[in-house]
């Protein structure tokens, strides 16, 4: 599929908008006319003034000329609207004041979870949102990549932020399968490498508080639920020079005023930077901007992992760096004697050496003397004055060059993910905006090549690759004209001869070099190309490069030395003997530098510059590009301050117009025969299924078979189109065009098939859900059957268990009771005493008082019985008919028993108090003769009922005493 796939910049009923013809017809008017009625056009479509503002898309603006989109967007930005689209790109107006309310998380959400997203008002969340349902869809190429881009202090850094932050607010909230705590530490992670990346890689320049002085590409890693799982960063080409040398009016980097301004007493006094001390490589130090927080990089640094050990590692490499700019060096009387230092000079650089670590005596003689090689022998030279300070700035060019690549490997190594749990990417082009200063060299001259790279890149995949590609597929078109800048690339990057070759052999030669012999060279190899120009009359070598965004003069003075960027071998032996651990691991690895050895084969700045350019632009390639311009509406970075000088040049380099123009007649989206089937052959499959048609052959190979099958699925769809929208067929040409091996799709026509796809996926959703539901409750239903037979069969198992432990356990207790009954039984049959043991005479008899008092009267005997009291207490027990005659006169014994037994007595006739009353009544013995005879001891016996006439039926014990009683 074409990397222009899924790019919402199509027409249509989108916003309201009606559908504008694609095709430009050529009619043959006189050329006055045509610019008369072209003015008059112009003159009526400006005249409603309060409407301008109302044109979200410029593709409707009707003429589409400079003029027309300059107001447009001056209308737009009076009202504070910042973002308007411009066909496939997105046009964004720095507002130069923080607007909050626009990209709070409310607005992302909001984006994030539209039906629609280009039915809002324009805006960066649609750009992002539109790459990020690319990757969903596994549209091809799948991987995404938004290009920023825009001139200096256009608003690039904080547009790439603000994309960053979207990603890793809805890349990780829709998260099931990961924790909380994992999702918060990965998009934190991700969103702190800006701040650490801003401060040791951005500067203040003239025109920009927060400008980025070295390009950056960053990967946000999904994994294949679309989830944020990891980001690696690419770095191009940071500008070290400004380290030791800033332009005039402007800073150094934003990390040494953050040092100077939010460190704590303690850390000045361990990085020897008192209060008020002057640092030679920090100009405009008094400036302070929304950058200099110490408090964020610090916090930041914590975050990625950096902890306290490394952390004062790193700003002692960077206190070192400071106290080295303030070195200075004076010339000796002899030659042959190295550069003389001031006292204070001495001073800082013994700082210097105690920050990072090193030997002060080496220091000095590394950046005073230099080592000559003659074969294998080592020859001393003392250093000019010149030749010292640009060892010194040297020194510190290659430490914070290598302490920021060290930083950047350890963010990768911080949120870079496993290559085995991420599967797509979406990523974010950040790269210096075009410059042209006053006094502009090589740093300018890379600067501004990658952005004619980037430039091209549009123009080759857009403004060119789009119209080539409508005529050979068949398509009525007439080309529309823009500025191509190959012929610009070509002079800077060409072969043979160009500036880039031209520069790396004269920075190969072993010898000075001159500004005016190299620029004489120059104007000799490329006195023909047309982008370029000299003014002979100018004091100081220099050469102008027409660009796409205007002309740019360049110095020649010090160019080639900085393309050599030499590193003195000394210097990098002295480094790697550092006791600062840091120090000494990043220059651990570093190779030598030596143009003596490498001769032609060294690598030279541009060399390595142009390599790793091209591996970004074959990064971008590969994947679908969404661009977003930001443009600059006044040079001196004012609150909502509109220069129509300054935009409308800036609308012209970029080639807005021109694009809005290919945008309104062309067709963004184009897919092959075989990709579209693939996808969308599902809808003319179940339309077939209604109308009766053949289904399409998808595995076709023959083009004419997928060209027909491809017609009868847009007929299927427009025809549907018809009948709900009431449209008419000749519109139908507007939408979709059929090539000779491609679809060519406005937006509206995408939605709709894609529509159209949705609804059919969804009923077959439907259709498999219905069918796994009504299988899963029937198995639900045969578990649930099967569940209630195995519950009965186990319950009754242990109800019959639980009954037979009952059955078994009532027979023991049974046999248990039968056999103490028997015992007792026997016991009591063995006790009574038989009437021949006990012969009448021997029974002493009692006086008549005693028989009186003494005796018991019971139903079933005529004469009284006498009870015999024991010594250890006696009781009676007898049916509810027994009568008891006893009086209080009468023996206490026997008036204890009858407390004992609790036996009625007559109302108020008795009162008996015994401490017999708790005692248990043992065994009995009862004699033929009616006289029963109670013992008390510790017996089994405990369920004798001792108020036995309160009951009608007489059980137990009772029981047996009075077998034998009654």
């Amino acid at each position: 599929m074409s990397s222009t796939d899924k790019r919402n910049v199509g027409e249509g009923y989108r916003n309201g908008r009606r559908p504008v013809t694609r095709f430009n017809q050529r009619v043959h008017v006189p050329q006055s006319s045509l610019n008369d009625s072209l003015e008059g056009e112009i003159q009526a479509f400006l005249t409603d003034e309060d409407q301008l503002h109302t044109y979200d898309d410029l593709t409707k603006v009707n003429p589409v000329t400079p003029t027309t989109v300059l107001k447009c967007l001056q209308a737009r930005y009076r009202l504070k609207v910042f973002y308007t689209h411009a066909g496939c790109t997105l046009v964004a107006l720095n507002p130069f004041q923080p607007i909050p309310e626009l990209y709070s998380l409310d607005v992302m959400k909001e984006y994030h979870y539209a039906p629609q997203p280009q039915e809002f008002k324009p805006h960066i969340f649609i750009v992002a949102e539109e790459a990020y349902r690319n990757v969903q869809g596994q549209l091809e190429p799948v991987n995404q990549s938004l290009v920023v881009s825009g001139e200096s202090g256009a608003g690039k850094t904080w547009t790439s932020r603000c994309l960053m932050k979207y990603y890793a607010t809805v890349a990780a909230s829709s998260s099931v399968m990961k924790s909380q705590d994992t999702v918060e530490r990965i998009e934190r992670r991700v969103l702190d490498s800006n701040p650490i990346m801003e401060a040791f890689g951005n500067s203040c320049t003239l025109r920009n508080n927060n400008s980025s002085r070295f390009g950056k590409y960053i990967q946000l890693q999904l994994d294949r639920c679309q989830l944020l799982v990891g980001a690696s960063v690419q770095t191009y080409l940071l500008e070290k020079t400004r380290v030791a040398c800033q332009p005039a009016n402007e800073r150094n980097f934003h990390i040494f005023y953050q040092m100077m301004k939010g460190a704590t007493d303690e850390q000045r006094k361990e990085w020897k930077m008192p209060l008020g001390q002057w640092f030679a490589w920090l100009p405009n130090s008094e400036k302070t901007i929304e950058e200099d927080c110490f408090e964020e990089t610090l916090e930041a640094m914590v975050h990625l992992g950096i902890d306290g050990g490394r952390q004062k590692q790193i700003f002692k490499i960077l206190a070192g760096i400071l106290q080295l700019g303030n070195v200075n060096f004076t010339s000796s009387s002899d030659e042959s004697q190295p550069c003389k230092l001031d006292e204070q000079s001495k001073d800082f650089l013994q700082r210097a050496a105690e920050l990072l670590c090193i030997p002060a005596e080496e220091l000095q003689t590394c950046l005073r003397v230099r080592m000559l090689k003659a074969g294998k022998q080592s020859v001393l030279k003392p250093c000019s004055l010149s030749e010292c300070s640009t060892r010194r700035d040297c020194l510190a060019k290659v430490i914070y060059a290598r302490l920021f690549e060290w930083l950047v490997t350890f963010i990768n190594d911080s949120i870079r993910a496993d290559e085995s749990t991420w599967c797509n990417f979406i990523g974010v082009l950040d790269v210096y905006g075009f410059e042209c200063f006053h006094n502009n060299n090589l740093e300018q001259l890379c600067i501004n090549y990658a952005n004619e790279k980037l430039q091209q890149h549009f123009v080759a995949h857009y403004l060119r690759a789009q119209q080539e590609e409508y005529v050979s597929e068949g398509l009525q078109w007439s080309f529309v004209k823009y500025k191509d800048n190959q012929s610009c690339l070509d002079l800077i990057e060409g072969s043979p001869v160009s500036l880039f070759t031209l520069l790396n052999e004269e920075t190969r030669l072993n010898r000075a070099s001159d500004a005016t012999t190299f620029r004489v060279r120059l104007e000799k190899e490329l006195c023909n190309n047309a982008d370029i120009s000299w003014d002979k009359f100018s004091k100081q070598p220099h050469f102008t490069v027409n660009h796409y965004a205007g002309k740019v003069a360049y110095q020649i003075q010090g160019m080639v030395e900085k393309n050599k960027d030499p590193v003195p071998p000394e210097l990098i032996d002295l480094l790697q003997k550092s006791d600062n651990l840091l120090l000494e691991q990043i220059f651990a690895d570093m190779e030598e530098d030596n143009p003596a050895s490498k001769g032609l084969s060294k690598v030279t700045v541009v060399s390595k510059f142009k390599n790793s350019l091209e591996s970004l632009m074959s990064i971008l390639h590969t994947t679908t590009p969404h661009y977003t311009r930001c443009i600059k509406p006044n040079p001196d970075c004012k609150p909502l301050t509109f220069k129509k000088e300054e935009v409308i040049l800036q609308l012209e380099a970029c080639g807005i117009v021109e694009t809005i123009h290919i945008s309104a007649a062309g067709f963004p989206i184009r897919i092959p025969f075989q990709s579209f089937m693939q996808r969308y052959g599902v809808i003319a499959k179940y339309a077939d299924v209604i109308s009766g048609n053949r289904c399409p052959d998808v595995q076709a190979e023959q083009s004419n078979i997928l060209r027909r099958d491809v017609q009868k699925l847009l007929s299927v769809v427009l025809h549907h189109v018809d009948r709900s929208h009431n449209l008419e067929s000749e519109k139908h040409n507007s939408w979709v065009h059929c090539g000779r091996t491609k679809v060519f799709l406005t937006q509206s026509m995408l939605d709709l098939l894609e529509d159209q796809r949705k609804k059919i996926l969804s009923r077959c959703a439907f259709s498999i859900q219905c069918c796994w539901r009504r299988y899963q409750r029937r198995r639900r239903r045969i578990r649930r059957q099967s569940v209630t037979l195995i519950q009965a069969a186990v319950r009754s198992w242990l109800v019959r268990r639980e009954v037979q432990r009952w059955n078994r356990a009532a027979a023991v207790i049974q046999g248990t009771w039968r056999k103490w009954r028997a015992l007792l039984k026997s016991l009591a049959e063995d006790e009574l005493d038989d009437a021949k043991d006990l012969p009448e005479e021997n029974v002493p008899a009692f006086s008549s008082v005693l028989r009186e008092r003494g005796s018991v009267q019971l139903s079933s005997i005529q004469e009284p019985v006498t009870v015999r009291g024991w010594p250890m207490g006696l009781a009676l027990a007898s049916a509810p008919s027994v009568t008891v005659s006893l009086t209080a006169t009468g023996l206490q014994k026997m008036m204890s028993v009858m407390a004992s037994l609790s036996l009625p007595s007559r109302r108020g006739e008795y009162k008996v108090e015994t401490n017999q009353y708790t005692q248990e009544l043992a065994s009995i013995r009862a004699q033929p003769k009616g006289s029963i005879k109670l013992h008390y001891q510790r017996s089994p016996l405990l369920y004798a009922d001792r108020q036995p006439d309160m009951k009608s039926d007489v059980t137990g014990f009772n029981e047996i005493l009075l077998e034998k009683t009654l």
